[in-house]
């Protein structure tokens, strides 16, 4: 059995095994925030302004105008941009009861 307190040098080598432990670890916790923003980075892009979501059957005419993050909208649905969905609306296409966009676009 050794009495003998460490000396400085054999303090000094624990610390060190102690810091590079700490350093393998902070390397790995990098890797994964790395890895996670890249799967961020390769999510969905935002969804569209305004869709028209078109209804079944031949020539599927649009059936509803949506707000793009409408979560009613269903999955015949096309981007298209401010003007479109405008015209869309003075063509008589319903617009979503649930998002109403009609509001968005300031009609009235």
């Amino acid at each position: 059995m050794n009495d003998r307190p460490p000396s400085r040098l054999e303090l000094l080598k624990f610390l060190q095994r102690v810091q590079l432990q700490q350093l393998d670890q902070t390397r790995r916790w990098l890797l994964q925030e790395e890895d996670r923003a890249q799967r961020d980075a390769r999510v969905a892009p935002p969804p569209p302004d305004w869709v028209v979501e078109y209804g079944i059957g031949a020539g599927r005419p649009p059936a509803y105008v949506h707000v793009g993050s409408c979560a009613m909208r269903g999955a015949r649905s096309k981007p298209v941009g401010r003007e479109a969905a405008l015209r869309a609306l003075a063509e008589q296409v319903d617009p979503c009861p649930i998002c109403r966009p009609d509001r968005e676009l300031g009609v009235l």
